[in-house]
């Protein structure tokens, strides 16, 4: 490791563990028998476990690592109101109906966390501050400009443009052809909310038990058996809520969702005035390529974290932490004497059709593939899931029932990987 680059005292874990490291919770026997078990101990699982404990089901939280180790407390806090594919795209697939039923429910996912935060009341520096989405050349500010000019009568979202000669108004750097913002945009904490959520859930009297590997779901009698690491449970009910973590004790899902990994590194801390003409808006932050980059100051105003995909395979983040500082420093050109603290990695989940999935198979109840967009629809659906375990017909999303799509060979190793990555990075170098 160059020191040009890291920090003396580095850390290969997320920034957000240093105020909320992995909880130790009390080891727990498992139970014989339970009303309802969730495979999965992030956002999903546990918005799930929240509304099922809540509504007098016995309910069982396990995880195969610590609880929420996975992508839930290593995402970058940003929260959007994002459904990938537009609504044009969507309407010729799917009709025009559902496509604006699909297109509110990212509306949907970001109030509904601003309401879990404000309800639970979690400490978690929630703020709605705005994305500011800046245009990687002159072509994507136009493109931008028409594409939010004529939103859909009923999908508005409230935005201003800001031209290439005001950007330092938003974002200390030149590196962008102007953008825009995204005023309904959120920031958050990830791990705070986690924690948060985990506490609430656990005084509903479920209980969560890290360190147990569900290794097979198989149906018994009016429901499942499911075997672990740590011995078997008896299941009325059962959600998968794996994500970018799904495994092959669910072989159905693993082919559907294609776990991608997303890199970050957080600097060491920086001088504040640096941090507030870089940042003074405090906005989170992407771009129009299609490898995006994301990043924001930590909410604290001391830090910048920066992420994206710099590999074209799955790679140590102490080699994608030097390729995250490169280009971090080509955008901020200022923060060249400043080095890294923490790099990490955590993995995504998409889908072929660019669609979150939530539904039931084979009587297994499931939410994931939030395609970039977890931190807003891992909660979102993880409570709608909740509630269609318990049968209330508010439980129902715009994503039931829509196919989810596979691929033929994939069985949950994404081959195809370096070649997209290759063919979108040659797209993003595209003057149009």
């Amino acid at each position: 490791m160059s020191q040009a680059d890291f920090s003396p005292d580095l850390k290969l874990q997320p920034y957000w563990w240093d105020h909320v490291p992995r909880p130790d919770l009390p080891a727990a026997d498992l139970p014989k028998r339970v009303d309802v078990l969730i495979v999965g101990s992030g956002y999903t699982g546990l918005n799930a476990a929240l509304v099922t404990a809540r509504g007098g089901r016995e309910t069982l939280v396990i995880d195969a690592e610590d609880a929420g180790f996975g992508c839930s407390t290593r995402n970058g806090g940003q929260i959007s109101t994002s459904i990938k594919p537009t609504y044009e795209k969507l309407a010729a697939r799917l009709g025009a109906d559902l496509a604006f039923r699909i297109k509110r429910e990212g509306f949907s996912s970001r109030e509904w966390v601003e309401e879990l935060v404000r309800r639970e009341r979690i400490d978690c520096d929630f703020e709605v501050n705005g994305r500011f989405h800046g245009a990687h050349n002159p072509a994507q500010y136009e493109a931008l400009a028409r594409q939010l000019a004529s939103q859909p009568k009923g999908l508005e979202q409230p935005y201003h443009m800001v031209p290439r000669a005001e950007q330092r108004r938003e974002l200390g750097t030149d590196a962008y052809f102007g953008g825009a913002v995204y005023e309904a945009h959120a920031g958050v904490d990830p791990a705070r909310l986690h924690q948060g959520l985990l506490e609430r859930v656990r005084e509903a009297g479920a209980v969560v038990v890290p360190h147990t590997r569900a290794t097979g779901i198989e149906p018994d009698g009016s429901g499942f058996r499911v075997t672990t690491s740590r011995g078997t449970v008896a299941a009325r009910d059962v959600v998968v809520a794996t994500n970018g973590y799904t495994e092959g004790v669910t072989p159905w899902l693993r082919r559907r969702v294609i776990p991608i990994g997303s890199y970050i590194v957080a600097t060491e801390e920086l001088p504040t005035d640096l941090v507030e003409r870089l940042f003074p808006t405090r906005r989170v932050t992407g771009d129009t390529r299609r490898l995006v980059y994301y990043y924001r100051a930590s909410p604290d105003g001391k830090r910048v974290l920066f992420g994206g995909r710099v590999s074209l395979t799955e790679t140590d983040p102490k080699v994608s932490g030097p390729l995250l500082r490169a280009e971090l420093v080509r955008l901020f050109p200022e923060l060249a004497p400043y080095r890294i603290s923490h790099t990490w990695c955590g993995f995504v989940a998409y889908t072929f059709d660019e669609l979150m999935h939530c539904g039931r198979h084979d009587g297994v109840w499931y939410a994931m593939g939030y395609c970039g967009s977890g931190v807003g629809m891992a909660n979102y659906l993880g409570m709608r899931i909740g509630q269609q375990v318990l049968g209330q017909a508010e439980g129902r999303t715009a994503f039931d029932g829509l196919p989810f799509q596979t691929r033929p060979f994939y069985t949950g190793n994404p081959w195809f990987l370096a070649p997209s990555i290759r063919y979108y990075r040659w797209m993003d170098s595209r003057p149009i």
